[in-house]
């Protein structure tokens, strides 16, 4: 299920949308630069709010970097690092997502434990699975 609608989140402008992560629902900023979509929890590192001033709705300086509505702090867009303000140097927590299918969905890792059955060509031998 995308998270929204690729058409829907505007070249160079930002969108909320919540997902669960790890088992807990998250509020993510979503940021569209061209055919790229980046996304990070919207979770501001200085004090642990929220960067919207209302519910999906950011602040962007004329300079282009996303801001903090809480005390400011400014972030850049290609990696979520915070060039000014009070958490200079913290960085967004980035999630991964990626456009299919005329949406923005989120990556999803194969994880190490599965990671042989999509790797491994060799036939599974009921016997090794605990199966008979």
């Amino acid at each position: 299920m995308p998270l929204i609608a690729f058409d829907a989140l505007q070249d160079g402008g930002f969108a909320e949308s919540e997902a669960v992560l790890d088992g807990d629902a998250e509020s993510l900023i979503l940021y569209r630069d061209g055919d790229t979509v980046r996304a990070w929890l919207n979770v501001c590192p200085h004090a642990g709010r929220r960067l919207d001033w209302a519910p999906g709705k950011f602040l962007k300086s004329k300079e282009g970097l996303l801001v903090c509505a809480s005390h400011g702090a400014s972030f850049e867009l290609l990696h979520g690092q915070c060039v000014a303000g009070p958490c200079r140097g913290a960085s967004l927590r980035a999630v991964a997502v990626e456009g299919r299918d005329g949406g923005v969905i989120l990556e999803v890792p194969v994880r190490a434990a599965d990671r042989h059955l999509v790797e491994s060509d060799a036939p599974c031998d009921p016997e090794d699975a605990g199966m008979r």
